[in-house]
């Protein structure tokens, strides 16, 4: 079972390819950038297959992230994913960028809980955590970075993500110290390829997960009345 999985959300455009059956990745690239996505997404998916020598025939589905992430980068995954699901009439999945960023660090020792952070810019951040075992404590939202580490401060906990920095900063004073600050950009492709893998097509739509309004708002004196 192949898995063609894409990465947009954040700041890099990566994909890979995931023969399911022996847990492999059969061939994959990632270059970080802030903008630039679009562009760069769609070649670097033919080059991967190319180098994999996989034809989107033989894909069994597409795993996207689907957010949080830049409202630009969520946009070229999720229509890139949709448009290849749609080509090929296999199901496509959505799998969350702060569950990609924590699962790593759950499959090498789940007995600790894990905080994925990411930075949401202005004081805050996007945060789920995760508990033993990897079960949701907190659900994914946005926070304050002072809510996030008396959010996370729940004894022994490892911080993952691009705001894990900012909340052990703000970690409370006479809690014990994050066991671990793991600094991430992106989640790595990989495990996107693999949760995609697991994850039930009718409860794992690729839809986008805002967590905030967009920053661009309509002005509504610049509005044209309608007729």
């Amino acid at each position: 079972m192949y898995i063609l999985a894409l990465d947009t959300a954040l700041t890099a455009c990566s994909v890979a390819l995931l023969d399911a059956e022996s847990d492999t990745i059969v061939a994959g690239d990632s270059v970080f950038m802030d903008r630039g996505h679009a562009e760069a997404l769609v070649p670097m998916v033919e080059q991967v297959m190319q180098t994999a020598r996989i034809g989107f025939s033989d894909l069994e589905r597409v795993a996207v992230t689907v957010g949080p992430g830049s409202f630009t980068g969520l946009r070229v995954g999720l229509s890139a994913a949709r448009g290849f699901a749609l080509a090929t009439g296999k199901p496509a999945v959505g799998v969350t960028t702060l569950a990609a960023l924590a699962a790593p660090f759950l499959a090498f020792d789940d007995s600790h809980p894990v905080l994925c952070a990411i930075d949401a810019r202005h004081g805050h951040v996007f945060l789920q955590l995760f508990g033993v075992g990897g079960r949701t404590l907190v659900p994914p939202r946005m926070a304050s970075v002072k809510e996030a580490g008396r959010i996370a401060a729940i004894g022994a906990v490892r911080l993952v993500g691009s705001g894990a920095a900012l909340v052990a900063d703000a970690w409370p004073n006479g809690e014990p110290a994050p066991i671990s600050v793991e600094q991430l950009a992106a989640p790595d492709v990989a495990w996107v390829a693999r949760l995609g893998a697991a994850a039930e097509p009718a409860s794992a739509e690729p839809k986008p997960l805002y967590l905030r309004a967009p920053d661009a708002k309509p002005q509504d004196g610049a509005r044209i009345a309608r007729v």
